[in-house]
């Protein structure tokens, strides 16, 4: 004879308050985990396009001489830059790319030294406006500026670009006290050696 011992009426809802508790835990976590793989996703495409802009604008140099700015020369110095901006829309924009162009705070285009640190006030920068991007304010590193002498300049690309949270979970922080900030700064540079093709 089986004897059942009776449930007393103190455990009642017990495996139900326990699932409650740890619920919000388990949300929490996965919301953490999606929200870093779009973070990441956003970070990968910005490490590589600012990568294209800088391997285009290493390559468009001639040789130590004035950059497109004389009658023979090529390419012509007021295609460069903007063949650099091409280069990194391209990858912006490019299919299965999350990137919000629109969020792109502004892309420049630096004279760099060896550590990868602009050199004085030497840039370009370029912001989105009207569905593309255009020369902003300043524009003060002259393409025929832009040497291949020995030792030959850097140039560098960098990109600053405002994240907008995809999950909920800048609210649930704001319930539980953080900051609730839904956007997060990310930013990129790539530098190069100037390296004509040809």
């Amino acid at each position: 004879m089986i004897r059942l011992r009776p449930r007393r009426s103190g455990e009642r809802g017990q495996g139900l308050v326990e699932l409650s508790l740890i619920i919000p835990v388990f949300i929490l976590l996965l919301l953490a985990m999606l929200e870093f793989g779009f973070v990441f996703d956003h970070n990968i495409t910005l490490t590589y396009a600012s990568r294209e802009g800088a391997r285009v604008g290493s390559a468009m140099v001639n040789g130590g001489g004035p950059l497109g700015c004389g009658g023979s020369n090529s390419p012509n110095a007021a295609s460069v830059d903007p063949a650099i901006i091409t280069a990194v829309d391209r990858v912006l924009n490019s299919p299965g790319s999350l990137v919000d162009r629109s969020a792109i705070g502004e892309i420049r285009i630096y004279n760099a030294n060896a550590s990868g640190n602009q050199i004085g006030s030497e840039y370009n920068r370029w912001v989105y406006s009207g569905g593309s991007f255009v020369p902003g304010s300043p524009q003060n590193w002259n393409a025929c500026s832009r040497t291949f002498a020995v030792p030959p300049q850097s140039i560098g690309v960098s990109i600053t670009y405002t994240y907008k949270l995809t999950t909920p979970l800048a609210g649930i922080m704001a319930y539980f006290g953080g900051s609730g900030s839904a956007t997060l700064g990310m930013a990129d540079k790539t530098v190069m050696a100037m390296n004509p093709l040809d």
